[in-house]
């Protein structure tokens, strides 16, 4: 087996354990399961895992429990102690632990104080802390993974995607990543939104990837800062508050995401994204 087939071989193995943990989040995750599915040994697997995804499969584990804890939190009226015992911990008490190791603060004063609560209780103050530029952007050639459903779930695209570039010796850790949504959340049903994960870049676009071009053009661009379970707040904002009272025009194409920093490398609070609505 020579190396291009031998990293075809990894691809295909490790899409199947990044498939397998997405969808059983709200299971017991036996890291030698995953070994088993990956067909390589439990020695082996985790150094390979580790080094196509920048990240070991526990830290995975971990961070997508956490992120879909807090999407719950913010979206849902679901109890904390349902919450925590649907993202596999053992009790309140240690959920709570580690969701403010990571949030900043135990998740039910994050319901109420985290920083999604900006945008319902003050939107004119909003209007003063949320940076909003105008700017003028050139067209850009991107390589994809299509995703169908909750675009909180994109990340599983995301992780096939670098999962397969970086398998096919075309990953770099500079790429911009980039989300384009195609649907309205508020119109389209959950299970049928569709979305793209995206890089860009001039690669070729072999199953499962595909190429997507983004217009030049005017974007008025909100920068976000903090968990991407907030974002919505903000996509409301934007159309609610900010388009009616700017007098600009909405262009006829898709908006996308940017995402300026990786959640494996800064805490949720960190995050920074910037939200690009196209103009006329």
């Amino acid at each position: 087996m020579n190396g291009e087939t031998a990293w075809a071989v990894y691809e295909a193995r490790l899409r199947r354990v990044s498939n397998h943990i997405h969808e059983h989040l709200d299971e017991e995750l036996d890291m030698d399961r995953l070994a088993e599915i990956a067909c390589l040994s439990s020695y082996h697997w985790h150094r390979i895992y580790r080094a196509i995804y920048g990240e070991t499969a526990t830290q995975t584990v971990k961070r997508l429990r956490l992120h879909r804890a807090a999407g719950d939190i913010v979206e849902t009226d679901l109890s904390v102690s349902e919450i925590a015992k649907r993202s596999g911990y053992p009790n309140v008490q240690s959920f709570n632990r580690i969701f403010k190791a990571a949030y900043g603060m135990p998740p039910a004063r994050y319901r109420k104080e985290g920083s999604h609560t900006l945008f319902e209780t003050n939107q004119r103050k909003a209007s003063h802390m949320f940076d909003i530029s105008i700017r003028t952007l050139r067209p850009t050639e991107l390589v994809g993974v299509s995703h169908q459903g909750s675009y909180m779930n994109i990340g599983k695209a995301f992780e096939q995607l670098f999962g397969t570039l970086y398998a096919r010796g075309q990953g770099r850790p500079d790429m911009r990543m980039i989300g384009v949504y195609l649907d309205d959340p508020n119109v389209v049903a959950v299970d049928k939104l569709r979305s793209f994960a995206c890089v860009e870049a001039d690669a070729p676009a072999q199953a499962p990837l595909e190429r997507r071009t983004l217009e030049g053009g005017e974007y008025a661009v909100l920068r976000h800062k903090g968990p991407y379970a907030e974002m919505h707040k903000a996509y409301q904002w934007l159309y609610a508050e900010w388009l009616p009272m700017s007098g600009r025009k909405l262009r006829d194409t898709v908006m996308f995401e940017e995402y300026v920093n990786n959640p494996r490398d800064v805490p949720p609070a960190e995050l920074l994204t910037d939200i690009n609505l196209p103009l006329v």
